[in-house]
């Protein structure tokens, strides 16, 4: 939350009726301060460029899917190397409503106090690196399955921005609203398609072909079992790092995961048919690992994007760069625990023929 604005902080505390945990005060007081500055900045940002802001038109965007620790990351990386795309960083989506004036001012003394590498997955973190424009969206509109980890205690509340299924259309309209405005801020910068990830798009496929109904779509699935055992990792880190109240306990957690993946995959299997031919694409995450260039290739070739002949070398420059990245290992999860899994997420085993024994 510390790019919020004081208005939208407010709001948030008003909601939650100041419920925040005594371990998390001196959070909540950091988050108070840096907003005020924030503010001022997101003044700046709307007075000088909301006239631009208006006539910016934002190409169709390619949309990375798939569920948190499937891989999409991986996958996001992959795709932004090539320069005739753009991809929100780090700072824009941390700071959505004042980076068109602050990124350049403010960006590296930021990034001093991020680690450089994720603490869930020792991936490569820098303020540049591309991101999920998830946050922009949680830090700007408040409508975002996100929140559940600031706020644990109204995650039913925030849950239902996921699918955004039982939402009023008035709240869907300002979500809307703010992620176009976010989106134009974005390409004012540099006029070219933007490839987005976010893992709770997996779940509004019909809300976003409204907003952009030439847009193309690549989803990446993995085994569930390694989904669940990786997802809770992140679970317990983004936790720490975000919540203002007391974090879940592990028997919480493991229900709150098993059902927000089959309300994505329910919401995911239901609206993917809506996807005009020629602007879907669907990878493995074990054949992505295997064979990196290629899956790219497939995905560039079946979406029709810009020759792929022209960025390979770079791709594979990549891929070398990151040879010796280690994944992260897990003990066997317990047999009550995988049989819950199996039958809880059974359409997705049974979807891309996973094993669930």
């Amino acid at each position: 939350m510390g790019g919020v604005t004081a208005g939208t902080w407010l709001r948030v505390l008003l909601e939650n009726r100041f419920a925040i945990s005594p371990s998390c005060w001196l959070r909540a007081g950091v988050i108070s301060l840096q907003c005020v500055p924030t503010s001022l900045l997101h003044m700046a940002d709307t007075l000088r460029f909301r006239k631009k802001l208006k006539n910016v038109v934002v190409p169709p965007p390619v949309f990375v899917l798939g569920h948190w620790r499937q891989g999409t990351t991986h996958l996001h990386n992959l795709m932004t190397i090539d320069k005739r795309f753009a991809f929100p960083n780090n700072y824009q989506c941390l700071f959505p409503e004042s980076f068109l004036t602050a990124e350049k001012l403010h960006s590296k003394s930021v990034g001093m106090f991020l680690p450089e590498r994720r603490p869930m997955d020792n991936v490569e973190w820098r303020m540049e690196s591309p991101q999920e424009d998830e946050f922009a969206l949680c830090i700007s509109s408040l409508k975002s399955p996100c929140m559940s980890w600031v706020f644990p205690r109204r995650r039913d509340y925030y849950d239902r921005y996921l699918t955004m299924q039982d939402v009023s259309q008035a709240e869907i309209t300002e979500w809307k609203n703010a992620f176009l405005l976010f989106l134009k801020k974005r390409t004012l910068i540099s006029d070219r398609p933007l490839v987005l990830k976010s893992p709770p798009h997996t779940a509004r496929i019909k809300l976003l072909l409204q907003m952009f109904p030439d847009a193309k779509f690549v989803h990446i699935h993995r085994n569930p079992y390694d989904v669940f055992h990786s997802t809770r990792k992140m679970l317990k880190s983004v936790g720490e790092l975000h919540r203002l109240q007391s974090a879940f306990d592990t028997d919480e957690l493991d229900d709150w995961i098993l059902r927000m993946y089959r309300l994505m995959y329910d919401a995911y299997f239901e609206e993917r048919g809506l996807i005009p031919a020629g602007q879907f694409c669907e990878v493995g995450f074990e054949q992505l690992e295997h064979d990196p260039v290629g899956q790219i290739r497939r995905i560039y070739n079946t979406l029709q994007l810009p020759d792929f002949r022209d960025v390979e070398s770079d791709v594979q420059n990549y891929v070398n760069s990151i040879s010796d990245y280690r994944k992260n290992s897990f003990s066997e999860l317990p047999e009550h625990l995988r049989q819950r899994i199996a039958e809880t997420w059974q359409p997705s085993f049974q979807e891309w023929g996973y094993p669930c024994r």
